[in-house]
């Protein structure tokens, strides 16, 4: 009885230790659950960005203002009828 007893607590002791530090333990699973957590920021931010770009792109493509007003700063354009004046000082 006695030899059962100490087979059995090896074998506790042998599953408890499985369990924590084992492929696909305990250990493993907070890990994973943490990496999923980040992944899950991650991803958040990438359609906060996204959703900015898609919105950039929209205006771009839909409202001329925003086009005629890029045009007219970065590439320094005038509309068709304009006199463009450049005071030199």
């Amino acid at each position: 009885m006695k030899n059962l007893i100490i087979v059995l607590l090896l074998l506790l002791a042998y599953l408890q230790y499985r369990l924590w530090t084992g492929e696909g333990g305990l250990l493993d699973v907070w890990e994973l659950h943490r990496e999923v957590e980040d992944q899950r920021q991650e991803n958040a931010r990438l359609r906060e960005r996204n959703a900015a770009l898609n919105a950039e792109v929209l205006d771009l493509k839909q409202g001329l203002e925003a086009l005629e007003e890029r045009a007219r700063e970065d590439l320094g354009m005038v509309k068709e009828g304009e006199t463009f004046y450049q005071v030199v000082e």
